[in-house]
């Protein structure tokens, strides 16, 4: 293996597998490199299904490219994917398959640490997966349990289970949720510890059997199993845990002749006792605070390698310096349980400052599906001291802008705050047990500048206009061309006046058209009949109000009146599973729906007790974002109710 790699001389063209900023971060070493690069949603086939390894291996020999680079996610990890462009003549940016198969089976990887002396938690992972054998392998363990699918990764399909009872549901979820997202529905055991650090190593080896370590990264912030702040180096770590770690991750990666990037994953409790966890065979999302201390790019050496060049550095040769944080952007709402949100980019601001680095993929006018992962971007800071990596950090959050999605933006500026993190005490329950903060996490409300500049915005220019439009561009306002009176507002001595909504709330704005604003500044972008504005972090559609309508108001006036409540989906997804029937009684959180969406589950729950009087869809639909699920009479208020299956 390792002499037909050296043998392959430097890469002609790379095709990326993948999109959005892993792509976009691939494409840019490569053109530092001079290396050509094909996206197959720009270049090649903007219908290319990513999970469709014959499809892609066509579409890479079509382009003319030499190697295929799977980013991460996706077929990132799957070994037969790795095979099938190896045998197309095609490079393999990554561990060869043989390492991808052991390692990319946690069973596989815990069985293999456990024959090096490497400790792994208590569990199963045998290859009896009927329930008898779970529930027996559990009752052994000690509850709670952790039940984690056996392939994939990015937390999909994991769950705790604290008895029997919930175990039984648990396996059930979890082997659907690991079938619908890697096609291997193998479950495993571990006992769970509820309050650990989650500590990882990275490494890279050449084809030689080269290899070294790249530092620890600490990964402990995390919601439902998925990282939302990394750092590197881990804080307040003991040196020599520090050590063992790195030491474990080589010998691991050494014994299945690891090639390329990898990272392998441990969990550290209050104690110093340590375990392995799994490893990632591929880039890791939180690539960037490793390249920040230590001055690599992981990109360019994963290219190097596949080249069948030397690694090229010793041991000790690798010295991190400083600190470096990373927060990830995603399309979600926190005041809603982080349900993923859908919609269309209508515009974006990042931050532009030294040691600050962006990664996204991406633009005005894109659209955010529940087809993808809902990450949007990520914002990385170093510096000097860890202190000072997380004041920059915090002000580039304070800096950054999405307009027409709901996203965590809020939340990461309050995270990056947080005492908690600020002391360096993250562990993985952190955000379970700080979050909401001490007196709920309401909205703030609009202020009143906010309006004025909408008022301004609306009267003014043109709400059809597209993304990233000025005020000032549009010559007349929307209203005046419409030729309603209402819409356009009303002049008293000069000053225009006009009924704005936002969301549930209007409001009655005067303002002056021609005075300067000197809080008018700041990103907007234009909406269907709209603007967007930023407030405080989140994206707030503003519009002129409808003109009075009796007919309007009975029906809010019905909506409020507390005879019935409808559910609504949460965001676009298809329906796993009803699980209540016409006539039923239900308690208010009583899960009625389970919806997939981006490959994970989500129980649609009722916001209120009361009577199922009509059930508006099956398993098997396909369900939008706000569609009527079903109806509960006798109850107060309607929402989606949703929250993690």
């Amino acid at each position: 293996m390792a002499s037909t790699r050296a043998a392959q001389g430097p890469i002609r063209v790379l095709f990326v597998a993948n999109r959005g900023e892993i792509a976009a971060r691939i494409e840019r070493t490569c053109r530092r490199l001079a290396i050509p690069v094909v996206l197959p949603h720009r270049d090649a086939d903007p219908g290319l299904d990513l999970l469709d390894a014959d499809a892609i291996v066509a579409a890479a020999l079509r382009s003319g490219a030499d190697a295929v680079h799977p980013g991460y996610g996706f077929l990132s990890e799957q070994a037969a994917f790795a095979q099938a462009v190896l045998d197309a003549g095609l490079r393999w940016v990554g561990p060869p398959p043989r390492a991808m198969r052991t390692m990319g089976d946690k069973s596989a990887a815990r069985r293999l640490a456990a024959s090096l002396g490497i400790p792994v938690l208590p569990g199963y992972d045998g290859d009896d997966q009927s329930d008898a054998a779970l529930l027996s392998a559990a009752e052994r363990i000690g509850f709670p349990v952790l039940v984690k699918p056996a392939g994939g990764g990015g937390g999909k399909g994991m769950r705790v289970a604290t008895d029997r009872a919930v175990l039984s549901h648990a396996l059930m979820a979890a082997r659907r949720e690991a079938a619908a997202a890697f096609g291997d529905d193998r479950l495993l055991l571990e006992r769970h510890v509820a309050s650990g650090r989650h500590v990882e190593v990275q490494v890279l080896f050449d084809a030689l059997g080269h290899g070294v370590h790249l530092g620890e990264r600490d990964c402990s912030l995390q919601r439902r199993y998925q990282k939302v702040l990394e750092e590197a180096p881990a804080p307040d770590l003991d040196p020599a845990v520090r050590d063992a770690l790195a030491s474990a991750a080589l010998r691991l990666a050494a014994s299945v002749e690891y090639v390329s990037a990898g990272t392998c994953e441990f969990l550290v409790d209050g104690d110093g006792a340590w375990w392995f966890l799994e490893m990632n065979t591929r880039l890791q999302v939180e690539h960037p605070v490793t390249e920040l201390v230590t001055g690599r790019d992981l990109v360019a050496d994963q290219l190097r390698i596949a080249a069948g060049e030397a690694l090229g550095i010793r041991q000790a040769d690798v010295r991190p310096d400083g600190h470096a944080v990373e927060v990830r952007i995603y399309a979600e709402d926190p005041a809603a349980g982080f349900l993923p949100a859908t919609g269309r980019v209508a515009d974006v601001l990042w931050p532009e400052r030294a040691c600050v680095r962006v990664e996204t993929g991406i633009s005005p006018g894109d659209e955010v599906t529940a087809r993808f992962d809902p990450m949007l971007a990520k914002l990385a800071a170093c510096g000097t001291t860890r202190d000072g990596a997380l004041d920059l950090l915090a002000r580039a959050l304070d800096e950054t802008v999405v307009l027409g999605l709901t996203t965590n933006l809020r939340f990461l500026r309050w995270l990056v705050r947080a005492p908690v993190v600020r002391d360096g005490m993250a562990r993985t329950d952190t955000i379970d047990g700080h979050w909401p903060p001490p007196g709920g996490w309401e909205m703030p409300a609009i202020p009143e500048a906010a309006w004025r500049r909408a008022a301004r915005e609306l009267l003014a220019g043109d709400p059809g206009a597209p993304a990233g439009a000025q005020s000032g561009e549009a010559e007349a306002p929307a209203g005046a061309r419409s030729g309603d009176p209402w819409r356009a507002g009303w002049r008293i001595d000069g000053v225009a006046t006009a009924r704005i909504r936002a969301g549930d709330e209007e409001r009655t704005v005067r303002v002056a058209l021609d005075d300067a604003d000197p809080e008018a500044d700041g990103l907007r972008a234009a909406a269907d009949g709209g603007i967007h504005l930023d407030v405080e972090g989140r994206s707030v559609l503003f519009r002129l109000a409808p003109a009075p309508d009796v007919d309007r108001a009975a029906r809010e006036a019905a909506g409020h009146a507390g005879s019935s409540a409808q559910v609504r989906a949460p965001m676009p997804g298809r329906v796993l599973a009803v699980h209540v029937v016409e006539g039923d009684e239900v308690a208010a959180g009583e899960v009625l729906v389970t919806l997939e969406a981006m490959k994970m589950e989500h129980a649609v729950t009722a916001p209120n007790g009361g009577v199922v009087t009509e059930l508006l869809v099956r398993a098997g639909d396909q369900v939008g974002g706000g569609q009527a699920l079903a109806v509960i009479g006798g109850g107060e208020g309607a929402g989606p109710g949703a929250r993690p299956a």
